[in-house]
């Protein structure tokens, strides 16, 4: 069981290229499991963890060796959630009114804005937060961890004209039921473009291509397009291609007790040649020696 950290850590780490870097940046905003000591929560420790990502950091731990920029959070999105707006603000969960713009969004209805609430019908805290408590994890979290993905694709954008970003997460078996939406079958891989307003056809259709070719089944925007940093982020009439990626747990891991399953080298393998191959794209697309 984690404990929480009483010596604060940093917020991001960012891993460069091992080799000649390419413009890919792969985020993971959700894969942190470093827990402040000023938390404060009340929900039990095991049930705040079903907010984590679980392991994808460790999943995507050789994209470096593909040329790619890789930047994880070391926070747990349940202190705060990278991927949403500043705006998108829980006044329920405040004691004085928020001083700057609000803007809450469906996500901040479920309980899953800026700053958590809710684990499904289970409160975070019995208390309510100050407005100086979530400033202060805005800027010891949220904007350290924009301006080291802003700079990773912006520099990259500088260097080559383009950029090719992978916004990479876990989704729980029953997301359907936890997003209150009538339930099916959830595929193995959900590619988000905010229905093709992120990233361009080629992009999709390769990563899809790859990932059944492994023996995986992959959808589109069903249940999840993506949220704040591909939005931010993707513009692919300006060759900036920004995809979400969620990956079923059961895929790659043991929910109940925090492991990896027997799947888990089974994906990495797969991540492995979905990175090889998106490599070899962007290289065509830039017009660079392999």
């Amino acid at each position: 069981m984690r404990q929480v950290t009483t010596t604060p850590a940093p917020p991001v780490s960012v891993r460069r290229p091992a080799h000649a870097a390419l413009p890919i940046v792969i985020d993971s905003p959700h894969s942190g499991t470093d827990y402040p000591a000023d938390f404060g929560y009340s929900a039990p420790f095991e049930l705040l963890r079903r907010g984590e990502d679980l392991y994808v950091d460790q999943l995507y731990a050789h994209a470096p060796d593909f040329g790619a920029t890789f930047i994880a959070a070391h926070f747990p999105r349940a202190y705060i959630d990278p991927n949403r707006l500043l705006a998108d603000i829980d006044e329920a969960l405040l004691d004085a009114p928020w001083p700057g713009p609000v803007a809450a969004g469906p996500k901040t209805r479920l309980g899953i804005g800026l700053i958590w609430r809710l684990l499904g019908d289970v409160p975070v805290y019995q208390r309510q937060l100050s407005v100086a408590e979530v400033q202060q994890r805005i800027e010891r979290c949220y904007r350290p961890y924009h301006a080291a993905l802003e700079q990773a694709i912006e520099g990259a954008y500088r260097q080559f004209s383009a950029v090719w970003h992978l916004n990479v997460h876990s989704m729980p078996d029953d997301a359907y039921q936890r997003l209150k939406l009538p339930v099916k079958p959830l595929a193995d891989f959900v590619l988000g473009d905010l229905d093709g307003r992120t990233a361009g056809e080629p992009l999709m259709a390769l990563i899809e291509g790859v990932l059944r070719d492994q023996g995986y089944s992959v959808a589109r925007n069903d249940p999840f397009k993506g949220v704040e940093i591909i939005a931010r982020n993707g513009r692919p009439a300006e060759r900036r291609h920004s995809l979400q990626i969620e990956i079923k747990r059961s895929c790659y891991a043991d929910v109940e007790r925090h492991a990896p399953n027997a799947g888990f080298d089974r994906l990495q393998r797969a991540l492995d040649t979905m990175m090889a191959a998106l490599a070899d794209h962007v290289r065509r697309e830039c017009g660079l020696s392999a």
